[in-house]
């Protein structure tokens, strides 16, 4: 029987004309993503998604295939897009309307929403995430771009997600929000969640991860562990060089 928790890439090739891979990312896994930009690490985040159907092969979570964003998302997969501001919060709302907007069937009660729910998911995950806002009620716009982040992660996590996608996610924040963030990146995959963390920063990526998947010229060019996870390996895999 599959393991509902394992996300397997099987064939999947990114463009018509490149050659297919396979990867399993099992639970605990800290995979991370790196190339020059435009080079098929965020499609194939994208495809992890649903947001983008590969050219070929699958995407398959717990044994079924991922074919949209909705169906991944039943099946425990969570996106934390890159933009937040255009693609993650809703600015007219308040904190905690943003945290609680796609966990709402956890807080019906006899069908109507309990914000007494709401809050005390809100408030285990503040303090684990080390979020910084005066009150839940206050619009989100008023929290600084890594709190904004921060909720952003919390409202993710309120789904029990089995697998997070990140794409970036410490672009644009501060150094003490990296640290809180790589900490709690450290202690979910501890606790068996797998992760997918799209870098644009090489050191992020080889300090963060077990393995380091190199995207060059819309394919994987390169599996980065152990001894051979180094800078030098990374950048010569960009640049389709021998390290």
């Amino acid at each position: 029987m599959a393991d509902a928790a394992t996300l397997k890439v099987e064939g999947v090739a990114l463009t018509a004309a490149a050659p297919p891979f396979d990867e399993t990312i099992a639970p605990g896994d800290v995979i991370g993503l790196a190339g020059l930009d435009g080079h098929g690490q965020d499609l194939f985040l994208e495809c992890l998604a649903g947001l983008h159907p590969p050219a070929t092969g699958r995407v398959v979570m717990g044994g079924k295939p991922v074919t949209s964003f909705r169906n991944a998302a039943a099946s425990g997969i969570a996106y934390l897009p890159r933009d937040r501001r255009t693609m993650g919060i809703f600015p007219n709302m308040s904190v905690i309307d943003n945290f609680g907007i796609a966990s709402m069937r956890k807080d019906l009660r006899t069908g109507f929403i309990s914000m007494k729910s709401r809050r005390a998911r809100y408030e285990r995950l503040k303090e684990q995430l080390s979020i910084v806002a005066q009150s839940p009620d206050l619009p989100i716009t008023g929290l600084s771009g890594g709190n904004q982040q921060k909720v952003l992660l919390a409202r993710l996590l309120a789904r029990d997600p089995k697998v997070l996608l990140l794409n970036d996610p410490t672009r644009g924040v501060d150094i003490a929000t990296r640290r809180v963030l790589y900490r709690v990146f450290r202690e979910l995959a501890n606790e068996g969640l797998s992760l997918v963390v799209l870098s644009s920063e090489i050191e992020e990526a080889i300090g963060l991860c077990d393995r380091v998947l190199v995207f060059r010229d819309q394919h994987m060019s390169a599996r980065l562990t152990g001894a051979d996870k180094t800078a030098d390996r990374v950048i010569a895999a960009m640049f389709g060089r021998a390290a």
